[in-house]
């Protein structure tokens, strides 16, 4: 971790000479500038639970900088002093900033260079170093609080396999994540659900038969708009969802504090999202399409047929199949969006795909988004129909879960 510098903690002197003079009104557009930024520094790590993970703890410590100025929440984990007068906008960039380098030293240059880009919109004065000095304090409290929270474990893993036969040796994706200690979940089965449906019934045999249909690498009934859809969705790093919420928070309406808020409770809820999946995930070991279709002829039910040589459309990510975790993903932003949004109009949701060449897609309503999500993992070839309403459900429940725990406003 990074410590307070010198620098920063003589600031600190300053902030109540600064309570009492004028400083310059923060742009609301910063949070969103330094969520794009960090987004892209995290995403260049090629695993989506961990940087599901770091844009959590970095919203949440540009939240707590900021609020530490403007004192417009109730304060949410960190113990910072109120800090009036200091520039909100070198807050955020300081935050953005200390978290990162706790979390991706290896990033450092280009870290550093996205902080000296929102910097260096400050003004230099007392209000600039005052902001700085709180971004770090918010940026190491949450960091300090993270660090004990389960991300980091050893590979424990144990094969499924009878004495003497041979798996494949590579090792799932974080089978430890669900016993992480979430944000505002009690515990990583909070939301659990039942098991998948029986191997003998009429759900497995119908939702086999789709996935085999429409996600096969060759499917001749896929579609070109469904082939566009899955490509797209192919992606999972957190560039591919926050352009959504910063669509939203963009507006020209909104103000700094509350795109602070916000970011903070999409990030809660899209990592307290992944918690929960895991957990049903390796409660659950239920096996992929690719394993399935081939030993269709092994699951005791007559209308699957087996497909020696099924592909997938996508390479199939490396943990079991049930719940999908796209979805819970979706689901869980889909619920903070519609919270924010509330019963007034949407505006056009975009976001862009790095498997998909930068294609750009829009979406007219929260549900649009959430449903193409679910649709897309189906046309990709790895989760079952059942497996994304199950994920979709559990990722609403965890984001309404995260907007009413989330400190209100008081003023």
């Amino acid at each position: 971790m990074t410590h307070l510098s010198s620098r920063a903690a003589v600031s600190l002197a300053l902030l109540a000479m600064l309570a009492l003079a004028g400083v310059p009104a923060a742009r609301a557009d910063i949070v969103t500038d330094a969520n794009a930024k960090a987004a892209d520094v995290v995403s260049r790590l090629p695993a989506t639970p961990p940087t599901v993970r770091m844009m959590a703890i970095v919203q949440v410590s540009v939240f707590e900088a900021v609020n530490a100025i403007t004192a417009r929440y109730p304060k949410y984990r960190a113990t910072l002093s109120p800090a009036p007068g200091a520039s909100v906008d070198a807050a955020v960039a300081s935050a953005t900033r200390t978290a990162l380098l706790n979390l991706l030293p290896a990033q450092q240059a280009a870290i550093e260079a996205d902080y000296q880009a929102l910097l260096s919109r400050v003004p230099e004065g007392p209000a600039k170093i005052a902001g700085i000095a709180v971004g770090e304090q918010a940026a190491n409290a949450i960091v300090a609080m993270c660090a004990d929270d389960g991300a980091v474990s050893p590979d424990a893993y144990r094969p499924h396999a009878a004495p003497g036969v041979y798996v494949p040796t590579i090792s799932p994706a974080a089978p430890h994540w669900g016993k992480r200690r979430p944000w505002t979940m009690t515990r990583g089965d909070q939301f659990r659900p039942g098991p998948p449906p029986a191997l003998t019934s009429e759900t497995w045999a119908r939702d086999y038969n789709e996935i085999k249909a429409l996600g096969a690498k060759n499917s001749t009934v896929r579609t070109a708009e469904q082939t566009a859809i899955a490509k797209f969705w192919e992606a999972t790093l957190p560039t591919v969802y926050w352009p959504l919420v910063r669509s939203v928070s963009a507006a020209p309406s909104r103000d700094v504090t509350e795109n602070a808020r916000f970011l903070a409770v999409a990030g809660m809820a899209m990592d307290d999202a992944l918690i929960a999946i895991f957990d049903a995930k390796y409660t659950y070991n239920f096996w992929r399409p690719v394993t399935a279709i081939r030993n269709g002829d092994n699951d005791g039910n007559d209308a699957t047929e087996r497909d020696a040589g099924w592909a997938p459309f996508i390479d199939t990510p490396m943990h079991p199949e049930y719940p999908c975790a796209h979805c819970v993903v979706s689901g869980a932003l889909g619920a903070v969006l519609r919270a924010e949004i509330g019963s007034g109009p949407v505006p056009p949701l975009r976001s862009s795909s790095y498997t998909a060449g930068g294609a750009e897609r829009t979406w007219a309503s929260v549900e649009a988004f959430t449903q193409e999500v679910a649709l897309a993992r189906i046309l990709d070839g790895v989760h079952y129909r059942y497996s994304t309403e199950v994920g979709s459900d559990i990722g609403r429940k965890v984001g309404e879960l995260t907007v009413q725990t989330f400190p209100k406003r008081v003023r």
